[in-house]
């Protein structure tokens, strides 16, 4: 192996590595917020309230990630992300139980907003990296983002389950200082060992070079909207605490089993989730296939997913109250969903990479990922009105209202021109 390609592979490692530490973090600190503070008394629509900023914080980031990774290089921006999660966790070890409950909400929504911001700089870096450092031949970009992406939601899962298991054995402030405690040991540690390999950035990087000009990004980034809108308007608020009312009898013990039921599932769906992408190059065989043919898959797969949020809209609003069958039929549907949106944000998350430019690469996945962001903010504010007003049925309806629209973008996509031969 080359000096080159030795050093790439090491600064692949350790930005996945860095990406993994985080992203667990991520997923515990989403589980503890959504939990604790809905054993506090607040509504569904109060608990999206707490993630709003979050998402907000993202689709500013974004569009301002691109452009300081372009600027001051991916590793910057990837140590920035982390020394903010780290801030993030010790802030909301400060919350006082004894504030007025807007004066909760309202810092919640503040460190909530910050950690927003660190993750869209640390998945900036992580995403863009994979572009410069990926092998072109034999599908080498897809594997190495698949792979990227699959571990990471793997172990954003694993971290739902950390986060439901640390709540109900440390409790809350315990918990966020453990995590910024390991967050910062590991933060420390790559800093010191970050290998050669990544852009340094340039100086003459433009603000104004952020918002994309090519249009299949564009189309892209709309599609990527209404699909993570489509996942997280039952996924934030609606399952768990759909899940939380049918599993817990209200007492301590009642609590703890139910919280280690919804964040078991949680995690296993998140992982299962990372396994499939990881495992999309090969299922898609993309090593052998030109990317001409992968758009229309991406546009194939979109379609094969609307028929279930929508048929268990139907059936969770038919049965009319819970029951266990009821129970075992969501979560497996849950589950197949979950394996089919994982090969549509697999190809989505290849095609952003092959359609940007190299010399632009962070700011068209700055753009993507802004985009991104929003349907998170979309499906984050539907789930807890839609919850709030219909329950579970009209999460669901509204998920695939949100996939067809997004099969409706995708289908406007066109390969790129395959270069003249010389």
């Amino acid at each position: 192996m080359s000096a080159a390609r030795q050093d790439g592979l090491s600064a692949y490692i350790a930005v996945t590595a860095a990406y993994w530490a985080f992203m667990l973090t991520d997923g515990a600190l989403r589980m503890l917020v959504l939990l604790h503070f809905h054993t506090l008394g607040f509504s569904p629509v109060q608990l999206a309230y707490l993630f709003i900023l979050y998402e907000i914080a993202g689709i500013i980031t974004n569009l301002c990630a691109g452009w300081i990774a372009a600027r001051f290089g991916m590793t910057s921006t990837l140590y920035a992300g982390l020394g903010l999660q780290v801030v993030a966790l010790l802030a909301l070890a400060a919350l006082d139980p004894g504030w007025a409950l807007w004066a909760s909400v309202a810092y919640v929504m503040a460190v909530q907003g910050a950690s927003g911001v660190a993750k869209d700089l640390a998945k900036t870096s992580a995403k863009s990296a994979v572009k410069t450092l990926a092998p072109k031949a034999q599908g080498g970009l897809f594997r190495w983002v698949a792979v990227l992406t699959g571990s990471k939601n793997a172990v954003k899962g694993v971290g739902f389950l950390l986060g439901a298991g640390l709540l109900a054995l440390l409790g809350f402030t315990a918990s966020v200082l453990a995590m910024a405690a390991v967050l910062s040991v590991i933060l420390a540690a790559i800093a010191l060992k970050m290998p050669s390999g990544l852009p340094v950035g340039r100086k003459d990087a433009k603000f104004s070079e952020v918002i994309s000009k090519d249009q299949n990004i564009n189309r892209l980034s709309v599609a990527r909207v209404f699909l993570f809108g489509a996942r997280d308007v039952w996924f934030v608020v609606g399952i768990p605490i759909y899940f939380y009312a049918v599993l817990s009898d209200g007492t301590e013990e009642g609590n703890r089993a139910a919280f280690f039921m919804i964040g078991s599932f949680m995690a296993v769906w998140t992982i299962l989730y990372g396994a499939v992408q990881a495992s999309a190059p090969k299922l898609l065989r993309a090593a052998d296939r030109p990317e001409a043919e992968l758009v229309p898959e991406a546009q194939a797969w979109t379609g094969r997913l609307f028929a279930l949020p929508a048929a268990l809209a139907l059936l969770v609003w038919i049965a009319g109250e819970p029951a266990t069958w009821l129970t075992v039929t969501i979560v497996v549907v849950l589950l197949v969903f979950g394996a089919i949106f994982a090969v549509n944000s697999a190809l989505h998350s290849y095609l952003i990479l092959n359609f940007a430019g190299s010399e632009r690469v962070t700011m068209d996945v700055g753009f993507y990922y802004m985009a991104n962001a929003a349907g998170r903010l979309l499906g984050t504010l539907m789930s807890g009105l839609s919850y709030q007003i219909g329950g579970l049925p009209l999460c669901l309806a509204t998920a695939a209202v949100f996939v067809a629209l997004s099969w409706l973008a995708a289908r406007t996509l066109k390969p790129e021109a395959e270069p003249a031969p010389a």
